[in-house]
C-alpha cells in the first residue's frame, strides 16, 4: 500500500467568471466524482488537512498540499498528472504525507496564504507547520491542456532537500512564512460571513455552498475600500510574476532565467539568461511561485538581494525596485480583477490598441489608447455605461493624462488616488469624434 499523500484541493478557486475560468458542464457531478474516486484512495487523506499535519509529525515526512478547484478547467492537465499514477512523480510523491481538500470555506488563513487566483496551487510544510515553499503555474492556468510536470517535480525535490536539512535551516525559511491576518477563515470575512457555512452542502447545492478562493482578496479589498483606506498595492497586484521585474523563468526548472528584458530591474542588476536563482530576499527557492511570494511581500520601493548560480559558481546580485515597479504586473487575466474593474473602471474591460491599430486611427505609440472591449450592464459593473461609455470607445485621456499605460496600470493608479464617490474626467475617441465623459469611482 502506498503511503498517504497530502494534497489539499480547493473547490474554491476562480469558478464564476466564464471568460477567465471556464468550468466543466456538470460542476456538481465533478465534485461528487472527485470525492467518490479519492475518499478511500490509499494515497490520499481526503478533506482533512489537520489529519495530514498529524501524519506528517508522526512519520517525519514533509506535508504536500495542493489546492485545486475541481470544476475549473484551468490546470486540469497538471492536476490529472498529479492524481493519476505517474512514473516520474510517484516515487517523489511517495516521500510526502498527504490530503486532498476540496473545501476552502474553513481554510486556516494563518497557514494557507497563496495566489488565490490560481486553480492549482501547492504548499509544502513541515509537520510542525513551517512552510517550505509554494508551487503555482500561470502557464497551466492559461492552458488547461498543459501537462508538463518537470517544474513541479523539481519543486518537490527541492522541498525534500530543505526538509533533509531541517531544522538547522529554519531561520532561512522565516521570510516564506504566512503573515498575520485579521480573519481566521474565509467565512469570518465581512462580505462572506453569513452567506456561507464552514462545510459544503454535500446533499444540496455543493458548488454554490463553496467559497471561491478569489473572494478572499475581493473581501480584503472591500474592507479597505469601505473604510476609505488605500488598498495595499500587494492586494491590487498580488503575487507579481517575475516578468514584472523583467525576468522570464523557465517552466521546467525551479527558478532558471530564460530571458531578461532589456532595461528592466533584473537587467540592471546583471542577471543573465541561464542563471539559476537560488534565493531571493534571503529565501531559498523551490519554484517560480516562491519568486512571486518574495515579490508579493516586497515594499513599493526596495532593493532585493538575489543569490544566483552561473556556471556552477554562486554570486549575489542586488535588484533595485523603484517606486511603481508593481505597475508592470499584468493582472488582466485574474478573476479577482473583475471586482476592481467595477471599483475603478465602472465595469469597463479595456485592452491596449496595438501599434498597427494606433497608426490606423492616427494615434501615437506613446499615447494612451485603451479600447473598451466590454461594457458591463448590471449592478456596479454598469456604472460606466450609465455614465455614457460605449463598447469600442477608445480612452485617449484620463485624469488629465494621455501617457500610454495598460489597463492593469490604470486600475492601480485610480484605486490609489481616488476613493468611492469621486469622479475622474476622461476623453474617448468614438469613431472619429472626441467625447468628454466622467468616470465614477465606486
Amino acid at each position: 500500500m502506498k503511503p498517504p499523500l497530502l494534497i489539499v484541493a480547493s473547490a474554491a478557486i476562480a469558478l464564476t467568471i466564464a471568460t477567465h475560468a471556464e468550468t466543466v458542464a456538470d460542476r456538481k457531478g465533478a465534485v461528487l466524482k472527485d470525492r467518490a474516486t479519492l475518499e478511500n484512495d490509499p494515497r490520499w487523506i481526503y478533506n482533512d488537512y489537520e489529519r495530514g499535519f498529524t501524519e506528517a509529525k508522526k512519520s517525519g515526512k514533509p506535508l504536500l498540499v495542493v489546492l485545486r478547484c475541481i470544476p475549473c478547467l484551468a490546470c486540469a492537465g497538471i492536476d490529472a498528472k498529479v492524481l493519476l499514477e505517474n512514473t516520474e512523480l510517484s516515487p517523489v510523491l511517495d516521500k510526502f504525507v498527504c490530503v486532498r481538500l476540496i473545501n476552502a470555506n474553513a481554510l486556516d488563513l494563518s497557514r494557507f496564504q497563496f495566489d488565490f487566483d490560481l486553480s492549482f496551487t501547492t504548499m509544502i510544510f513541515n509537520g510542525d507547520g513551517t512552510l517550505y515553499g509554494r508551487y503555482g503555474s500561470w502557464t497551466h492556468q492559461k492552458d488547461p491542456r498543459e501537462e508538463a510536470t518537470d517544474g513541479f517535480r523539481r519543486t518537490l525535490e527541492s522541498a525534500l532537500a530543505i526538509h533533509k536539512s531541517y531544522p538547522a535551516n529554519k531561520a532561512s525559511l522565516m521570510g516564506k512564512q504566512p503573515r498575520p491576518t485579521p480573519f481566521k477563515t474565509p467565512v469570518d470575512m465581512p462580505t462572506i460571513q453569513g452567506k456561507y457555512t464552514r462545510n459544503l452542502d454535500w446533499e444540496g447545492k455543493i458548488v454554490a455552498s463553496c467559497v471561491h478562493c478569489h473572494q478572499i482578496n475581493d473581501a480584503m479589498r472591500t474592507v479597505h475600500r469601505d473604510r476609505k483606506e488605500r488598498i495595499p498595492s500587494n492586494l491590487v497586484y498580488p503575487f507579481p510574476p517575475p516578468e514584472s521585474i523583467g525576468l522570464e523563468l523557465a517552466l521546467d526548472h525551479v527558478a532558471r532565467v530564460k530571458s531578461v528584458a532589456k532595461g528592466s530591474a533584473a537587467d540592471k542588476a546583471g542577471l543573465h539568461a541561464g542563471d539559476d536563482i537560488v534565493s531571493l530576499d534571503g529565501q531559498p527557492l523551490v519554484s517560480i511561485a516562491d519568486v512571486s511570494w518574495a515579490l508579493h511581500q516586497t515594499p513599493d520601493t526596495a532593493a532585493l538581494k538575489a543569490v544566483v548560480r552561473r556556471g556552477g559558481k554562486p554570486s549575489t546580485k542586488t535588484i533595485a525596485l523603484p517606486d511603481g515597479w508593481r505597475y508592470h504586473s499584468d493582472i488582466s487575466r485574474r478573476v479577482g480583477t473583475w471586482r476592481m474593474r467595477a471599483m475603478a473602471l465602472g465595469g469597463l474591460l479595456l485592452e491596449e490598441l496595438s501599434d498597427e491599430e494606433r497608426a490606423r486611427r492616427g494615434l501615437k505609440k506613446d499615447q494612451l489608447a485603451l479600447f473598451a472591449k466590454h461594457v458591463g450592464e448590471y449592478g456596479q459593473h454598469a456604472a460606466a455605461k450609465k455614465a455614457g461609455f460605449k463598447k469600442e470607445d477608445v480612452i485617449i485621456e484620463i485624469d488629465g493624462s494621455s501617457a500610454r499605460q495598460s489597463e492593469s496600470e490604470l486600475i492601480g493608479r485610480l484605486l490609489k488616488e481616488y476613493q468611492p464617490g469621486t469622479t475622474v474626467k476622461a476623453t474617448v475617441l468614438r469613431g472619429n469624434t472626441r467625447v468628454d465623459l466622467t468616470l465614477p469611482m465606486q
